[in-house]
């Protein structure tokens, strides 16, 4: 019998590794796997007999640890019976199709013998035996495959560009600076399964005839790092990393680089710049990096979920690839599904599936069963996309019909009590916050925009500002210098589209639909419905509510400093927020 539990950073906070040492203490040795993607079941622990039966024990906690040790000697289990995933949450992965998250959760990522004996290193030694550069190259164009990190730029292009490129000096760089608020599918992959990214980096630096790949990985990830860094060393121990790897002339060294946080170095000029040493801003284009990158050498850059895939391809075959998809967009994608989803976590399907399946099918529809309202798809690049084109498929073309993107990504769900001018203010805000301000109309635009929303939100809107807004929004776009500004209209853009009676009510009524925007909402008690129970009473950190019990009760609005607590406390919908 075999028992592992999941170790993702989800895992951890959720307290995975109590759990561990609790069953250490109890004489039960534990190993770790990283996130499977059920991120709302954590923490989760598997158990595998020894006919590699799996059962699934989810939101496992320290008290649970002497049933799991009892049920692991005796087999009796009803002991954990009501720690086994459901029958509906099991759907969840079971209706998932995987291969960039294909070992995440089931491999160890601290061993390098568990990725080897998952057919691990089994691509990179088929293309230096058996492929040239340009053969690997030709799978990769079969397959279809996009870059994942937001653009969908075809890879073999990028690649084949890099290795046409004259200059023996070339590098393959990863840009793991996942910022997108909302989006944990990259550091999830380097937690879970770092040796398949690296694999993927090999290849790739094969195919284009780099000697030096480099990782540019988000600080604020000390797991990932410290967990590639282990993989590399052990790879680097084993021959698969540095001088002659397999006994081939090929060579290749890995470094990592921990960037600061600047959501402007996801654009690929930027993140280079930052390589170096600069300051992250954007590099006027042409020169293209598959010219003059990094140290202006011939450079090419991917993300961590497009490298997740080539050993896959290369293995199976571009053509399996390209099967799944559509005709625009080949394979599958991964989604970090959050916001007020009941089954939130990571996502991996077909292209060619709707915003429905996803959302409903395998997320299980809104918390609460409220109503659905709409989608931010591709983060503060992306937009809204409404209730009503919920049957959208999934696929470059037609989320960009919408007004929203792909992006790397993320999928931020939200219900009726979402303000979708809100919404737009805070994607505007970190744009603002996070534009390089290198030009004028990024630097000076977004902050215009970011105030005219917060006005709105505060009720202070004038005639005239939607329009405003709209005609900033196009500015920008036609005259930003990179993708941060030419994207970061686009939620703007989106709420005003489908959500215009929105902004309409903000300005107009001086009032919030959804009753989220705190200067817009008065709330009160409705007498008929009030119990006189207290419980508001007793949340309400100002004193503003008075009454005795099993007695109507009243808010004293001049107090009243909006928090919300008497709403959210309420039994019997009593309090109202208008």
């Amino acid at each position: 019998m075999r028992i592992v539990i999941g170790q993702g950073s989800c895992g951890i906070a959720a307290g995975a590794e109590k759990v561990r040492i609790a069953l250490q203490n109890l004489g039960i040795d534990a190993g770790i796997v990283g996130c499977i993607g059920m991120c709302y079941l954590e923490p989760i622990v598997d158990i595998y007999d020894d006919d590699n039966q799996l059962t699934r024990l989810v939101k496992v906690n320290e008290s649970d640890a002497q049933s799991i040790a009892e049920y692991i000697k005796t087999g009796n289990k009803a002991l954990i019976e009501n720690l086994i995933v459901s029958e509906d949450d099991s759907q969840f992965l079971k209706k998932q199709t995987r291969i960039a998250l294909r070992r995440c959760g089931i491999v160890n990522p601290d061993e390098l013998n568990a990725f080897l004996e998952a057919d691990g290193y089994t691509a990179l030694k088929k293309c230096l035996s058996q492929l040239s550069p340009e053969e690997v190259i030709e799978i990769i164009k079969v397959s279809g495959l996009a870059g994942r990190g937001g653009a969908g730029f075809p890879t073999w292009f990028k690649w084949n560009a890099a290795r046409q490129s004259a200059g023996d000096e070339k590098y393959l760089i990863c840009n793991a600076d996942e910022g997108d608020p909302g989006a944990f599918m990259d550091r999830a992959v380097i937690e879970s399964d770092p040796h398949t990214l690296i694999e993927g980096m090999l290849i790739g630096a094969y195919a284009i005839g780099a000697k030096h790949a480099v990782v540019y990985v988000r600080a604020e990830y000390p797991l990932a790092i410290k967990r590639l860094e282990r993989a590399i060393k052990q790879a680097t121990e084993a021959g698969i990393i540095g001088n002659n790897i397999f006994g081939t002339d090929f060579c290749c060294d890995f470094t990592i680089k921990a960037g600061a946080g600047a959501f402007v170095c996801g654009e690929e000029t930027a993140l280079i710049e930052s390589l170096e040493g600069h300051r992250g801003m954007p590099r006027l284009k042409p020169p293209f990096p598959a010219a003059a990158g990094y140290w202006l050498k011939p450079s090419n850059i991917n993300n961590v979920e497009t490298f997740a895939n080539v050993s896959w391809i290369i293995n199976n075959g571009g053509e399996a690839f390209a099967a799944m998809g559509t005709e625009n967009s080949k394979g599958t994608k991964v989604f970090a599904v959050t916001g007020k989803v009941k089954r939130s976590g990571l996502v991996e399907i077909p292209m060619g599936k709707t915003l429905r399946d996803v959302i409903f099918d395998i997320g299980g529809g809104m918390k609460g069963d409220k109503e659905f309202k709409a989608v931010q798809m591709g983060g503060p690049s992306g937009g809204c996309i409404p209730a009503e084109l919920i049957d959208t498929v999934i696929d470059y073309k037609a989320l960009g019909a919408t007004g929203a993107i792909m992006g790397s990504g993320g999928m931020v769900v939200m219900d009726e009590t979402t303000c979708m001018v809100g919404m737009a203010k805070f994607f505007l805000d970190f744009t603002a916050k996070e534009s390089c301000g290198k030009c004028i109309h990024c630097r000076i635009g977004t902050t215009r925009m970011l105030e005219m929303l917060t006005r709105i939100t505060k009720g202070e809107g004038k005639d005239g500002d939607i329009e405003l807004l709209e005609e900033l929004c196009y500015a920008i776009k036609d005259g930003a210098l990179c993708g941060l500004g030419q994207t970061a209209p686009n939620p703007v853009l989106t709420t005003i589209k489908y959500f215009r009676n929105e902004y309409e009510a903000h300005i107009n009524n001086r009032k919030c639909p959804a009753g989220e925007c705190t200067d817009l909402v008065e709330y009160n008690i409705d007498a008929d419905k009030c119990r006189g129970c207290t419980l508001c009473a007793r949340n309400c950190p100002v004193e503003a509510i008075s009454g005795t019990v099993k007695e109507p009760h009243i808010i004293d609005t001049e107090k009243c400093i909006k928090c919300g607590k008497c709403y959210t406390s309420c039994k019997f919908d009593a309090v109202t927020r208008a």
